[in-house]
């Protein structure tokens, strides 16, 4: 038996109540708070602004005629365990994570977007839901969606296995950290991963993916590239980025239009 909210009851974590998402049932998941308010009026330029609690930032936009969050996951797994539960009670079904991420291949390029078929789960987070050999999946739906809207508006992509991480530099194997340590046990790694084919590194896939499963709810995962690890560590600049983030939100909404299309 799910465990909805009560008429009122405001959510501790993510300070939203269900009147407040006045029935939205799809989410965009970015993980940057100040990436909110970008992407909702990049989907509805008439959202609003519900609430900033913690890392949890939310804006309100309609999208085909039906209201869709746009919040905030702040950075990581963890955070990602609050978003799924507490919005899934507010009666959120379908969630997209929108980010940036970086890629594994060569012909992965600055500015293509991946699009997350399954996740590599190196993350901790999921393990309290279900154990290691539990798949990380894509909703079906939710990835034909973005991989159909990717194609029409002809944005570079590739439908790929994502590896989700809870630390940016061992776990991503970087040497510009602080220290430029490495456990043993970690050095080496991105060889491997771009030899089993995985696409790209970042740090919610997973954890998203194996909790919307658990709970039989819908999630999708759409990031664009603003790092090619194989030439650098280092993050693109500012203007590739943009470019990213025009594309990833391009594809968004678009996916989001199908789907609404389709549930209908």
């Amino acid at each position: 038996m799910k465990n909805y909210a009560k008429p009122g009851e405001v959510m501790y974590h993510v300070g939203l109540s269900k009147e407040m998402l006045q029935g939205a049932r799809y989410a965009l998941v970015p993980g940057d708070p100040g990436r909110v308010e970008g992407l909702a009026k990049a989907v509805d330029p008439d959202a609003v602004y519900l609430a900033s609690h913690r890392e949890f930032t939310s804006w309100l936009a309609c999208v085909a005629g039906e209201p869709v969050l746009v919040m905030s996951s702040g950075m990581g797994g963890p955070c990602i365990t609050f978003v799924v539960e507490e919005l899934g009670r507010l009666g959120v079904e379908t969630f997209i994570r929108v980010g940036t991420t970086g890629s594994l291949q060569e012909d992965l390029n600055l500015g293509d977007v991946v699009i997350s078929k399954a996740a590599v789960r190196t993350e901790g987070a999921s393990k309290s839901y279900a154990p290691v050999e539990y798949p990380a999946v894509a909703d079906l739906d939710v990835t034909v969606a973005l991989r159909d809207a990717a194609r029409e508006l002809k944005v570079p992509f590739r439908l790929g296995v994502t590896v989700t991480t809870d630390s940016f530099w061992p776990g991503q194997e970087r040497y510009d950290s602080f220290s430029g340590y490495m456990p043993r046990s970690l050095q080496g790694s991105l060889k491997e991963w771009q030899a089993l084919g995985c696409t790209n590194f970042e740090m919610e896939a997973a954890t998203l993916l194996t909790l919307c499963s658990v709970h039989n709810l819908r999630a999708g995962v759409i990031c664009g590239v603003i790092a090619k690890r194989t030439d650098s560590e280092a993050v693109a600049p500012p203007d590739v980025y943009k470019k990213a983030e025009q594309r990833f939100q391009q594809v968004a909404k678009r996916a989001l239009e199908k789907l609404i299309a389709a549930d209908k």
